[in-house]
């Protein structure tokens, strides 16, 4: 009886660290979701820095999402559809904004050469 009693405790023992990791890793996640997520409502912070009404039910809503079982990508594309691209501090490489990515390698490229010709030519 004194090993049945002692097994299971174990067992719960066990269970229980296994629901605070899994807590855990959760937290975490949502953590870097919402880190990465602009507040609609405060200008220039993220959700995770505010404290509007807004950004605590993004958080919720992220932290339910996660406990459905959804995976990152899924929430991303998600509010992506509700808000538009412009909710996620770090925008996808894709044809819609290749100009955005490349337009500061032109501007250096040409700095570089009018430097170059100001300082070498003359």
């Amino acid at each position: 009886m004194r090993i049945i009693k002692l097994l299971s405790l174990i067992l719960f023992l066990i269970l229980s660290l296994q629901k605070l990791s899994i807590a855990n890793d959760n937290s975490i996640l949502i953590e870097k979701i919402s880190k990465n997520l602009r507040c609609l409502i405060c200008q220039g912070q993220s959700v995770y820095d505010s404290q509007s009404d807004f950004a605590l039910s993004m958080k919720l809503l992220i932290k339910n999402k996660i406990e459905n079982g959804e995976s990152e990508d899924q929430i991303y594309n998600y509010l992506k559809n509700q808000y538009g691209e412009w909710i996620v501090y770090d925008p996808e490489f894709d044809k819609k904004n290749l100009v955005l990515w490349i337009f500061p390698l032109i501007l250096f490229i040409f700095g570089g050469l009018l430097i170059y010709r100001k300082v070498f030519i003359n």
